[in-house]
């Protein structure tokens, strides 16, 4: 009896071996290879835009030949692929494509100013966070609503920003009275859209519109941040729908522990000074 019961738990422990590495082998980092392939839209200055050279540090865009990509998700995928000697590919994907990129393996990593929210973490797997953000909204110097001193000044005008943010579907529903028209496709669409008059404000993250003024020197940042007037998250909430971090497929333990790694090392005054460089070398025009 004792051997038969030596034997079953010989093959037990077999098993769970088996099963241990089976799951350890059943996500792949994506790394084996040394390249780490990251994915960002290209069109999100102060967080990644497209440039025609490799001026400031710029890296190739391998699916968008003689094109550079730049901005603070490079440099942060940089210092990540320093650290642990990988190669870096950024490829260029739209913002509703970047999800199922990774969950279908089409890339390695997100790294394009995604929230770490509650939605896309039941798809994906987040490392960090790389940015902590605050949401701001963005209107024109000779708007009446430029002297806006809190949400309940904007109501009844209207507003819009980039689809499937938080910006869009969290921040501006409660700006009571407020016509909110259909989001924008991207950041640059949506900066566009209140730049010729069809929208009065929008709603974005502090460096997306410190970024904008480059472009747009009329516009107006409105941040209504440690007031009764700002947007209202609980703690939680805040923390799935404004920090910022590195998406990859659900299981991927091995590439998220190793950005983390990486990422652990920086405090928020680095990310600060490293968003600060980013949006001064930010195009003027997108």
């Amino acid at each position: 009896m004792r051997r038969i019961t030596a034997v079953v738990l010989a093959m037990l422990m077999l098993l769970a071996l088996s099963v241990t590495a089976f799951a350890d082998d059943a996500v792949p980092s994506g790394v084996e290879d040394g390249v780490l392939t990251i994915a960002m839209e290209c069109a999100y200055a102060p967080y990644n835009w497209t440039q025609s050279d490799d001026s400031n540090g710029a890296v190739p865009i391998s699916n968008v030949p003689g094109s550079y990509a730049n901005g603070y998700d490079v440099m942060i995928a940089q210092r990540i692929c320093e650290a642990n000697g990988w190669e870096l590919e950024v490829i260029q994907s739209d913002w509703d494509s970047l999800v199922p990129g990774v969950q279908t393996g089409t890339f390695d990593a997100v790294i394009a100013g995604q929230s770490m929210t509650a939605e896309r973490a039941e798809q994906v797997d987040f490392a960090g966070p790389y940015f902590y953000a605050t949401i701001v909204c963005l209107t024109t110097e000779n708007s009446p609503y430029a002297s806006a001193q809190g949400l309940s000044d904007l109501a009844g005008g209207s507003c819009t920003a980039q689809i499937a943010t938080i910006w869009y579907d969290t921040c501006l529903p409660q700006i009571e009275g407020a016509n909110m028209v259909p989001a924008s496709e991207t950041a640059p669409a949506m900066l566009m859209a209140l730049e010729t008059g069809m929208v009065d404000f929008v709603c974005t993250d502090m460096p997306t519109a410190q970024g904008a003024l480059n472009a747009y020197p009329d516009m107006v940042i409105l941040d209504f941040s440690g007031t009764d007037g700002d947007f209202q998250f609980t703690e939680q909430e805040r923390a799935e729908n404004v920090n910022i971090g590195v998406s990859m497929m659900k299981g991927n333990t091995v590439l998220r522990e190793a950005i983390d790694s990486v990422l652990s090392g920086m405090t928020v005054d680095d990310f600060n000074e490293l968003m600060a460089y980013a949006i001064s070398i930010s195009p003027s025009e997108e």
